[in-house]
């Protein structure tokens, strides 16, 4: 059996997600395998995933996913290299492949940039870049254009991530094969469209208590129906009372706060109302507000960076079918797989389990309880 595996968030999954699986389905016939390493209730972007992380997993194998491990949540809340390496250490030892979207669905392309981000030509233009108090982005782009390559490529928000999982395939020697295919439609759209709606879009509709359902498979939506939905906004309160009552050393050691980004928050912290109002308050022309949001999300979920640089020592299982039964056999031969499946009294389980705990402080309608096995999905 070949086996596929796809890197996501499915923040909900929509149509244009069930095309990447379809596509995957028939390219590969029957035979091939889909595994997906889904982040679980917190996403990249440094906030609550709109749906619990077991009802997106069980959507996920309705709309043709067979096996949906959970991504470890210092590997969703890492930065765009984070994210990407530790998803490519999950999946090597039993994917043969890895399927991904990308506005620039070019394999020669995306692995030319990522060799580029791995030279030391690139390190050395990156910091002349840097010392001209450019983002992190824009130094990006800057030292690539000096390289004599294209830059603007990484302007482009699933681009970026297309070369960070082909710099992972090539820092970590791994044998799976980089498969981009065209993302269309806007990422960031807030109006959704029918045929390549975006999550972003897609939530917005949940939120406002409109119609969504159209832009979400069938499947996928008789099971999103019914569950609870959570926002940053509603939790805002738990997040603003952690960031107030935290200690100048737990500030400092948070992800994401180097050159002195860390004292900046702590000082927004203790001055401002909101969540917005101190996320503004620190973000720069250096550092981006996605930056802040997952530094800030960090600090409520008592996150360090130490942690998030640690590797995470297994994937959880979510969901699966009966080929992703199989897929389970099959890796748990494999000696090189890391663990499917936590072991209890880990040190990384008390990080999972407390990020559990605390995600239903974010949900809409009321907090809902610590233990995911008592919460109550309503029908909306």
């Amino acid at each position: 059996m070949r086996i596929t595996g796809v890197i996501c968030e499915y923040n909900p999954l929509h149509r244009g997600h069930l095309k990447q699986l379809e596509l995957i389905r028939a390219k590969g016939g029957n035979e091939t395998g889909i595994v997906c390493l889904m982040s679980g209730n917190f996403v990249q972007r440094g906030m609550p995933a709109i749906i619990d992380k077991t009802k997106r997993a069980e959507g996920a194998v309705m709309c043709g996913a067979d096996l949906v491990l959970e991504l470890p949540v210092t590997a969703a809340l890492s930065s765009a290299e984070g994210f990407a390496a530790e998803g490519i250490r999950l999946l090597s030892p039993f994917c043969h492949r890895l399927c991904f979207g990308a506005e620039t669905a070019n394999e020669e392309v995306l692995l030319t940039l990522a060799k580029a981000l791995l030279s030391p030509e690139f390190s050395e233009a990156l910091r002349q870049a840097l010392d001209l108090r450019l983002s992190f982005p824009a130094a990006r782009q800057r030292a690539l254009e000096a390289m004599g390559l294209d830059g603007a490529v990484l302007a482009s928000p699933n681009n970026i991530l297309a070369v960070e999982y082909c710099k992972a395939i090539l820092a970590q020697g791994s044998c799976i094969e980089p498969w981009p295919i065209h993302r269309a439609g806007d990422y960031h759209n807030t109006a959704a469209d029918l045929d390549n709606p975006s999550a972003t879009a897609v939530r917005r509709l949940m939120v406002e208590g409109k119609e969504w359902a159209q832009f979400v498979p069938k499947e996928a939506a008789d099971c999103f129906r019914g569950a609870s939905l959570h926002t940053l906004k509603a939790g805002e309160r738990a997040v603003l009372a952690r960031l107030r009552t935290m200690r100048d050393e737990e500030f400092e050691a948070l992800p994401f706060g180097s050159e002195g980004l860390w004292r900046k928050l702590m000082h927004a912290a203790r001055q401002e109302a909101s969540l917005d109002a101190v996320a503004e308050a620190v973000k720069s022309k250096r550092y981006t507000r996605t930056r802040i949001d997952r530094m800030i999300l960090c600090a409520f979920l008592g996150l360090t960076a130490a942690e998030l640089d640690s590797p995470a020592p297994w994937a959880r299982v979510l969901a699966f079918n009966d080929r992703g039964r199989e897929i389970l056999k099959l890796a748990r031969e494999s000696a090189d797989l890391p663990n499917l499946g936590e072991k209890r009294g880990h040190p990384y389980q008390a990080i999972e389990d407390r990020c559990d705990a605390l995600y239903g402080l974010f949900a809409e309608n009321t907090p809902e309880p610590p233990d995911p096995k008592y919460r109550v999905y309503c029908k909306r």
